[in-house]
């Protein structure tokens, strides 16, 4: 899960599809990271560990890294939360195989037609919320996808 500080949005997609895959008692990897690294070390928004703790998830404990290279060989998928985020990540492929494995995370998404998950941070609490019902269907679709 990648998007631009990693302090929103792909935490908060971490947390929801760890969830997720615990349920199904799939124990598979997921981790999130920033395309920029200015967070990195820091825990996620207060914003967005609130919300994530209205639905019963925490995410407190997430600490912001900076995507790297080497995450192409550590994992099979590679989601975007934008547009943005999806051409930095190709910009840092060096081979088709890399290339393949990202994807935009609403791409997944049966109730949204937009390519991008709204940046949060500028916003207010509702915001946040709207984030998470987007990421969590279009988690629920990547496992339909992927995993089931």
């Amino acid at each position: 899960m990648v998007c631009l500080g990693n302090i929103c949005r792909s935490p908060m997609a971490e947390g929801i599809m760890r969830h997720k895959l615990k349920e199904l008692g799939n124990n598979s990897q997921v981790d999130s990271a920033g395309t920029g690294g200015w967070h990195a070390g820091q825990n996620p928004d207060e914003r967005a560990v609130k919300t994530m703790n209205q639905h019963g998830l925490d995410i407190s404990n997430l600490v912001a890294r900076q995507f790297k290279k080497s995450d192409f060989d550590r994992f099979d998928l590679i989601l975007a939360m934008d547009e943005s985020n999806y051409d930095d990540i190709l910009r840092l492929s060096s081979h088709d195989h890399h290339r393949k494995k990202v994807q935009l995370i609403l791409s997944y998404s049966a109730t949204t037609d937009k390519n991008s998950v709204p940046d949060p941070w500028f916003g207010g609490m509702n915001g946040f919320e709207h984030v998470f019902q987007l990421l969590d269907e279009a988690c629920e679709q990547v496992i339909k996808s992927h995993f089931k």
